[in-house]
C-alpha cells in the first residue's frame, strides 16, 4: 500500500516522466568517456545572470590548465541558466566571446549557435528531464520528499531560530513536512498547493567526514543534517542537484569551484551518496583579493568597487590576453614564476600546472604587477604583432585612432619597430588603451607641443641658437653615429659641451652639455623630453617635418 500511495505521488510530481525514463537508461545515454588513464575532465559552468568578472577567468583557466595538462583531457563549457528571470540577454554569447578571446578554447559544450559534445544538452534548462529523473529516484527511495511550506512560514521559522539562536535552515523540529503522510501531500497537491522537493537528510551534524580537497588539503566536513531545496515550485533544480546530476552525467573527474562552496559541501557529499554515484575530486579555489587602502587590508574584488573586475576592463583597456593569462598564472600556481624566469620564451601552456601548487589562501590581485607583466610580454612582440593587437583593439574602441594607424599601415609598424628586440627592449605601454598617448607626435593629427618641456637650464636665445643651427644643417645621416657626431659639433658651437667628465668637474663653465642639446632637438620634434632613439624617429618622419617642426620653434 505504502509503495503504491508513494508511485501515485511521484506521478503527480513528475507527469512528465514515464517508465522507461530511469537512471540506468542514463547511464546508457552517457556511458563512462574513453580517455587515456589520468586524462581528467574539467568544466566552468557560468550563469547568464550578469557580466563576466576576473573570478570567472581565475577559475576557467585553472579547468582549463587542469584538463590539458594531463593528456588528452576535456575541458567544457556548460550554461547554468536555470534562473530565466535574471537572465541577461545576450549574456552566454558573451561568456563564450570573452573566454575564448583569452585562448580558452573549449573541447566541448554550449557555443555561440547551439552544442558540440556528445554529453549535452549543455545549457542545464534544456536537460529538465534528467533532474526530474534523479529526483524522483531519490523520492521512490525515501530520500526526497514535497513540502508545501509558504515564504511566510519560513520567514517566521526564521525568526525563531534567531530568536533561539538556533542554526538556521530547514531541520529536525523546523523540518514540519518532513514526516507528512503521503496521502497528505497527494491531496496537497491535487488541490494545487505549490511545493518544493526537499532531500531528506540523514547525517549527524556532530560527527565529521575526512575530506581531501586538491587545493585546501584534508578537511573534516560536519555531516549535513539540513533537507535542502532539490527542485524549485516550478520543477527547476537547485545549484545542488543539478551540478550533481550533470557532473555524473558528462562525467567530470574533477570540481574546481570558488571556496564559497565549502559552507554546502557537506549538502553534495551526502547527494552524492544518496544518488548513489562515485563523487568526482573537488578543488576549491580561494577568492581574488585585493588591497583596499582606504581601509589598510585585504578584501575580496568587488564589480560594484574595482573596474578591473569585470573582463569588460580588460577589452576596452587593451591587454593583450597574452599579459592577462600571465598574470593570472602567477597567482594560480605558487611556482610559475620560477618557471618563467627560467623559460622565457616558452609558451605557458608547457608550465607543469597542478592544482596542488594553488593557493590554499587568497590570491592577491595587483594592477601594478599586471602592468609591469604586461610591459614585459609586449617588449617581447614583434613590430607587426603590437601593430596587430593595437589596430584590432583601435578599431572597436578608438575608431579616430585606428583611421590614424591604418592609413599607412608600414608607417606605424615602423614606429613600433623602434627600440625593439635586443637585450633590453623598450618596456613603454602596458595596454593598448596607452599607446595612442605615446606614439602621438608621429602624426601631424595629434602633434602637440609643450613649451614647458624645454630644459630649463638652457635660455631662450641658446634654444633658438640650437634649433635654428640644427635646422639648417640636418639631413638624414646613414647612421646613428654619424647622427650624434653633428649634435656634439654642434653643442661644441654653441658653448655647450659632449665631454661629460669635463662637465661633471666644472658645469658652470659651459652653458650646459649635449644632453640638453639633445634634449632641445627632442622637444621641438617630438613635444616631449621622452621618447625612443631620436635618430630613429627623425629618419622615421622624414627629412621635411623634422625641418618643418625645428623651425616652427624658431623664435
Amino acid at each position: 500500500m505504502e509503495n503504491t500511495k508513494l508511485s501515485e505521488l511521484s506521478a503527480l510530481i513528475f507527469p512528465d516522466l514515464c517508465d522507461s525514463d530511469t537512471v540506468e537508461s542514463l547511464e546508457e545515454l552517457f556511458p563512462q568517456r574513453n580517455l587515456p588513464e589520468g586524462a581528467k575532465v574539467t568544466r566552468i559552468a557560468p550563469s547568464p545572470t550578469g557580466s563576466m568578472h576576473l573570478g570567472n577567468l581565475y577559475g576557467a583557466l585553472a579547468d582549463e590548465r587542469v584538463a590539458h595538462s594531463s593528456g588528452n583531457g576535456v575541458f567544457m563549457l556548460r550554461i547554468e541558466d536555470t534562473d530565466d528571470k535574471r537572465e541577461v540577454p545576450g549574456a552566454v554569447e558573451k561568456i563564450i566571446k570573452y573566454l575564448g578571446g583569452f585562448g580558452l578554447n573549449f573541447d566541448e559544450g554550449a557555443t555561440a549557435d547551439g552544442d558540440s559534445g556528445n554529453y549535452g544538452p549543455y545549457r542545464q534548462r534544456a536537460r529538465a528531464k534528467y533532474y526530474h529523473i534523479i529526483a524522483r529516484k531519490l523520492l521512490l527511495d525515501g530520500r526526497a520528499y514535497p513540502c508545501f511550506c509558504t515564504e511566510e512560514q519560513l520567514k517566521a521559522a526564521h525568526d525563531v531560530q534567531e530568536a533561539a539562536k538556533d542554526n538556521f535552515g530547514y531541520y529536525g523540529k523546523y523540518a514540519v513536512h518532513r514526516d507528512m503522510p503521503i496521502e497528505e501531500a497527494i491531496e496537497k497537491i491535487k488541490n494545487g498547493e505549490k511545493f518544493v522537493l526537499r532531500f531528506r537528510s540523514m547525517g549527524d551534524p556532530t560527527k565529521k567526514t575526512p575530506f581531501k580537497d586538491s587545493i585546501k588539503g584534508n578537511l573534516e566536513v560536519p555531516e549535513n543534517d539540513q533537507d535542502f531545496v532539490l527542485l524549485k515550485s516550478d520543477g527547476i533544480p537547485t545549484y545542488h542537484l543539478a551540478h550533481i546530476v550533470d557532473d555524473h552525467f558528462m562525467r567530470t573527474t574533477d570540481v574546481i569551484r570558488g571556496e564559497e562552496w565549502l559552507s554546502t559541501l557537506a549538502w553534495h557529499i551526502e547527494l552524492w551518496n544518496a544518488c548513489g554515484f562515485k563523487r568526482p575530486r573537488y578543488s576549491h579555489t580561494s577568492q581574488v583579493l585585493k588591497f583596499d587602502e582606504e581601509i589598510g587590508s585585504k578584501r575580496k574584488m568587488s564589480k560594484r568597487k574595482d573596474p578591473e573586475c569585470s573582463l569588460e576592463f580588460y577589452y576596452t583597456t587593451g591587454y593583450p590576453r597574452a599579459s592577462v593569462i600571465e598574470y593570472l598564472m602567477t597567482l594560480l600556481n605558487s611556482n610559475y614564476e620560477q618557471w618563467r624566469s627560467a623559460n622565457p620564451d616558452k609558451d605557458y601552456r608547457e608550465f607543469p600546472f597542478s592544482a596542488n601548487k594553488m593557493s590554499p589562501s587568497g590570491a592577491l590581485f595587483d594592477l601594478a604587477k599586471l602592468n609591469d607583466i604586461s610591459k614585459n610580454v609586449i617588449a617581447r612582440m614583434s613590430a607587426e604583432e603590437v601593430y596587430a593587437g593595437v589596430s584590432e583593439w583601435a578599431k572597436e574602441y578608438d575608431p579616430d585612432f585606428y583611421s590614424l594607424i591604418s592609413r599607412d599601415p608600414a608607417f606605424t609598424t615602423a614606429i613600433f619597430a623602434i627600440g625593439r628586440g635586443g637585450k633590453k627592449p623598450r618596456k613603454d605601454f602596458a595596454c593598448w588603451a596607452e599607446v595612442k598617448d605615446f606614439i602621438s607626435y608621429f602624426f601631424e593629427e595629434t602633434f602637440a607641443m609643450d613649451e614647458n618641456e624645454y630644459p630649463a637650464n638652457v635660455s631662450a636665445e641658446d634654444r633658438t641658437a640650437i634649433l635654428s643651427e640644427y635646422a639648417q644643417n640636418y639631413k638624414t645621416e646613414p647612421d646613428n653615429n654619424a647622427w650624434f657626431e653633428t649634435v656634439k659639433n654642434l653643442s661644441e658651437k654653441l658653448g655647450f659641451t659632449s665631454d661629460m667628465k669635463a662637465y661633471k668637474a666644472d658645469p658652470t663653465a659651459f652653458k650646459g652639455s649635449v644632453a640638453d642639446v639633445s634634449t632641445v632637438i627632442r622637444v621641438a620634434i617630438t613635444g616631449r623630453q621622452n621618447s625612443p632613439d631620436l635618430f630613429a624617429i627623425c629618419n622615421l618622419l622624414g627629412e621635411d617635418t623634422v625641418k618643418a617642426r625645428i623651425s616652427a620653434e624658431v623664435k
